[in-house]
């Protein structure tokens, strides 16, 4: 009987929400990755991961003035808690080394804008305001993460962060346009999201630096 309504429930998840569960994980990942280099214990990593996946998503949903996504579904808890686990799992690989923490950011940053953006589109808000819902979704998860860790966020790093989430809802705005459908929308824009990141680190692009008023 619990099995069957398992079944139900899956084959009910629409692709929006496999990626929603899949970039809650990710984010997930990415906190208590950064919490473990840190030492927190696993109770501190967990907060910074669930924090680090909803932060974003919370914004957003108060924003839009609705009811914040992780309050209506216990499963972004698990799925925190799912990242926690793997963290643990594999501790030797994903915390000493920063190739594994800049995939999992990555692959989280773009799905969360394309879940922000499409949700801002179905509450029917013109495609500006979708970009900044999913550009929000994408990096306030992150902003929230590093000032808990004591880190500089990385959004203000000279790094390209929330450009590829600007750049990557463009690109689901022109595929919106042409008529494709959601899923070419939605792997058009994770995609383009997920390369102008790794590009823009691989050949070190990024926007001037301010210093005393001067851009370097």
């Amino acid at each position: 009987m619990i099995m069957e309504e398992v079944i139900r429930y899956v084959s009910s998840v629409s692709f929006v929400k496999v990626i929603e569960f899949a970039g809650t994980i990710a984010f997930a990942i990415s906190g208590v990755r950064l919490a473990a280099a840190k030492e927190f214990d696993w109770f501190g990593a967990f907060v910074v991961g669930f924090v680090t996946a909803i932060g974003g998503g919370t914004v957003r949903d108060l924003l839009l003035d609705v009811t914040p996504f992780w309050m209506l579904n216990p499963v972004y808890v698990l799925c925190s808690f799912i990242g926690l686990i793997i963290v643990i799992m594999f501790s030797r690989q994903l915390v000493r080394l920063d190739t594994p923490f800049f995939i999992f950011d990555t692959i989280g940053l773009a799905l969360f804008v394309v879940v922000g953006i499409e949700k801002t589109i179905y509450l029917d808000y013109p495609f500006w305001v979708a970009i900044i819902m999913g550009t929000i979704t994408g990096v306030l998860g992150g902003i929230i993460r590093d000032i808990f860790i004591h880190e500089i966020p990385l959004v203000f790093r000279k790094e390209v962060y929330a450009l590829a989430c600007v750049f990557g809802g463009f690109v689901y705005c022109a595929c919106y346009w042409m008529r494709l459908t959601d899923f070419v929308c939605e792997i058009s824009a994770s995609t383009a999201i997920f390369m102008a990141r790794v590009l823009a680190v691989k050949y070190r692009w990024g926007l001037p630096r301010m210093k005393n008023n001067v851009c370097e």
